[in-house]
This record gives C-alpha cells, sequence and structure tokens, in this order.
C-alpha cells in the first residue's frame, strides 16, 4: 500500500495504523514521489492519496494517472478540505473524508 499525503503528522500516523493491522506500507509527500515508487515498487496494490498536495498533480490528478497507467491498482482518495464529486473519482475509487480512523481505510 501506498500512503500519499504531504503533511508529514498524518501520513506517518495513518501509515503507522496500517502498519499495526498488518499492511506493508510505502509512504510519499507528493504526487511525483509516489510516481516514483510506484515504477520500483510493482507490488503497490493500493494508493490511498490526499487530494490537496504541491508538485505537478494533485491526489485527483495522481489517482487518473495511476488508474491509467496501472489499472490493477486500488485507489482511496481523501481530503479534510476538498470533497470532490464521484464524477472525478477513478471508477471505484471511494472518497473517505478527513479526519478518519484506520477502520474505514481498512474496509
Amino acid at each position: 500500500m501506498l500512503v500519499v499525503d504531504d503533511e508529514p503528522l498524518l501520513r506517518l500516523s495513518i501509515s503507522a495504523e496500517l502498519e499495526d493491522e498488518g499492511f506493508v506500507v510505502l509512504e510519499a509527500g507528493s504526487a511525483d514521489d509516489a510516481i516514483r515508487i510506484i515504477e520500483r515498487h510493482p507490488e503497490v496494490s493500493l494508493v490511498f492519496t490526499d487530494v490537496d498536495m504541491p508538485g505537478t498533480m494533485d491526489g485527483i490528478r495522481l489517482a487518473g494517472f495511476v488508474r491509467d497507467r496501472w489499472p490493477p491498482i486500488k485507489i482511496i482518495v481523501t481530503s479534510g478540505h476538498r470533497f470532490p464529486g464521484a464524477e472525478t473519482l477513478p471508477e471505484g475509487s471511494p472518497f473517505k473524508p478527513k479526519p478518519y480512523v484506520s477502520d474505514e481505510v481498512v474496509r
């Protein structure tokens, strides 16, 4: 699983909770970093990404890019500020508003 969030404390917190649930978690602070990680780690099967991030693309664009380039990867999108409509998310990609608990992500 790859957790993508530009807020280090939030990223560390959800990553630790997911690791406690038995997941192997990689972390990225931007969409650009996330793409590099996925390219080097073909075992990534899920991307959990925040919407608002710095860099060349936000989490919505990252989700679309991942879906187009690596269709089998599941995607979960989250935000505490912007609530995207279902039409902006790749098909089958749920949205989890912040704050969330790891149980909501695991399901």
